[in-house]
C-alpha cells in the first residue's frame, strides 16, 4: 500500500467520524517537518505523521512530534498495520 492509499483511508475514516482535520501539504512556503494531518478529536489536538511499513520519519518530523506531546498534545507516526488500533482508540475514546 502506498502512502497515497493509506492516507486516503485515513481522511475517509475521520470524515465518517465527523473529525475535524486539516491534511498539510508540503512546500516551499511552509514549515518543513509538520506532521501530514492535524485534526481535534473531543478537544484533544491529534497530529499524525503517516507512513507506509516500511517509511520512515525524518529527523526533523520525529522532533516535531516529540514537541507536539510535550505540549499535551497526541503525536504520533501511524502505519496501515497499526490502523486498527488507531481506529478503536478513537472510537472508545482513548484518543
Amino acid at each position: 500500500m502506498t502512502e497515497k492509499e493509506f492516507q486516503k483511508q485515513v481522511i475517509q475514516f475521520l470524515k465518517s467520524q465527523n473529525i475535524y482535520h486539516i491534511k498539510i501539504w508540503g512546500g516551499g512556503f511552509q514549515k518543513a517537518g509538520i506532521p501530514d494531518l492535524l485534526c481535534c478529536i473531543r478537544g484533544k489536538f491529534v497530529a499524525l505523521e503517516l507512513k507506509t511499513e516500511k517509511g520512515r520519519a525524518t529527523v526533523l518530523q520525529k522532533y516535531n512530534l516529540f514537541k507536539i506531546q510535550d505540549a499535551g498534545g497526541y503525536a504520533r507516526v501511524l502505519r496501515p498495520a497499526e490502523f486498527e488500533r488507531f481506529k478503536r482508540e478513537v472510537l472508545t475514546g482513548a484518543i
